[in-house]
């Protein structure tokens, strides 16, 4: 039996330990904190093992007293008590410190450093329209994606995402993306980590049971799991993560209207990295960009800001998306926002929109399915929504540097 004396420098005592055998193989059997041990070593005549802060082992014969004698012969027997009879495992000593705090992820640390000023539009505007109140729009209960079946929560926070590499391909834009996992998320939220296993658990349970048309529809009657304050914290760090992405696809963000960088922030929120497959549009965002080198001639800024036809175009590329066929409704009060009038004549925006926009399917329960046009519901929402208050917020407002 070893008799360890653990001290953070010479002649410094911390801890006693006693082991059947040499460490680092034998595990502990007994800890001891009695100071008056290493007090009275100098004067007796033991051999122990003393181990400072460097994990330097050094072996030492040193004279005991009587009473370091007895206290040593007191620990040692505690120790013949402490251990496991024949056959039984060792059991690891028991920790009682408290683990330090992870530091926090790079993704995580550049969401909490937004700010108002990072953006021109209002940042409650934007999580206004993306409650999306005409389809689930507030959900404290997780349930079923309809088309991945994955758990969503709130106004549609992904609940079980892995974190995720998405490297920037666009070699002339140096912001980086961030895809954290939705565990990082949710604690970035301020909402406790150790109910979020237990909501999934539950989720996993009901759709076993359930499958997921019958789940669905008894959304409304899911009893909450998180309260009306912790999903409005979730939506706004969802937020926050696709205006920073939205940097990322767009190398002059910065020096777009506070509607058409709205617009593009519901764009990365709705469909995260597949946004990255919507190659010409993306292309079209980038044509005009100015040049990152500060000693390049200065081009005239916003030099697009107003043309028509460009933006035309860029709008034309996502009605021929299939996200505007299957999203028609939602397509279009995001598309719209491009128009570099909009802010001031969001109804006008939506009417020149609407010769753009293919028609709509509405299926009746009897008879055959007939086009219509359902641009008027859409222009009303948006009109009296908060969205071009929202555009026209900020309109002077200007990125920290």
């Amino acid at each position: 039996m070893i008799v360890e004396l653990q001290c953070s420098r010479p002649a410094t005592f911390h801890h006693v330990v006693i082991r059947q055998s040499q460490p680092p193989k034998a595990t502990p059997l007994i800890t001891f904190c009695m100071r008056v041990v290493l007090l009275s070593l100098p004067t007796t005549g033991r051999s122990v093992i003393v181990k400072e802060s460097q994990n330097r082992a050094l072996s030492k014969t040193m004279r005991i007293t009587p009473l370091t004698r007895a206290l040593l012969a007191f620990m040692v027997a505690l120790a013949a008590v402490a251990q496991p009879a024949a056959g039984q495992p060792a059991q690891e000593p028991v920790q009682n410190a408290m683990p330090l705090p992870t530091q926090p992820s790079f993704a995580i640390q550049q969401l909490r450093s937004f700010t108002a000023a990072d953006v021109k539009f209002d940042l409650h505007d934007l999580m206004a329209l993306l409650r999306d109140h005409g389809h689930e729009g507030w959900v404290l209960a997780p349930y079923p994606d309809p088309k991945t079946r994955r758990p969503l929560i709130g106004a549609g926070f992904s609940l079980d995402l892995p974190a995720r590499e998405h490297p920037q391909s666009d070699t002339l834009n140096p912001h980086p993306f961030i895809e954290p996992s939705s565990a990082e998320l949710w604690q970035a939220a301020g909402l406790e980590p150790a109910r979020l296993p237990a909501i999934l658990a539950q989720f996993d349970s009901r759709m076993e049971a359930w499958g997921t048309k019958r789940f669905r529809k008894k959304i409304k009657t899911l009893t909450p799991q998180i309260t009306s304050e912790e999903a409005t914290r979730l939506l706004r760090i969802s937020a926050i993560q696709a205006i920073y992405n939205a940097k990322g696809y767009c190398r002059d963000f910065d020096r777009w209207t506070p509607s058409q960088q709205m617009a593009l922030a519901q764009l990365v929120y709705q469909m995260g990295v597949n946004l990255q497959g919507f190659s010409q549009f993306l292309d079209l965002a980038n044509r005009n960009s100015a040049p990152r080198d500060a000693a390049a001639p200065p081009l005239l800024l916003n030099a697009s800001a107003h043309d028509a036809e460009y933006w035309q175009t860029m709008q034309q590329t996502l009605i021929q998306s299939q996200w505007a066929r299957l999203y028609r409704t939602r397509a279009a009060s995001v598309i719209a926002m491009l128009d570099p009038q909009y802010a001031e004549e969001p109804e006008t925006a939506m009417r020149r929109l609407s010769p753009m926009l293919p028609p709509a399917v509405v299926h009746r329960h009897r008879g055959r399915s007939k086009p219509s046009r359902q641009l008027a519901s859409v222009a009303r929402h948006s009109s009296n929504g908060r969205a071009a208050r929202g555009a026209k917020s900020h309109p002077q407002r200007k990125r920290n540097t």
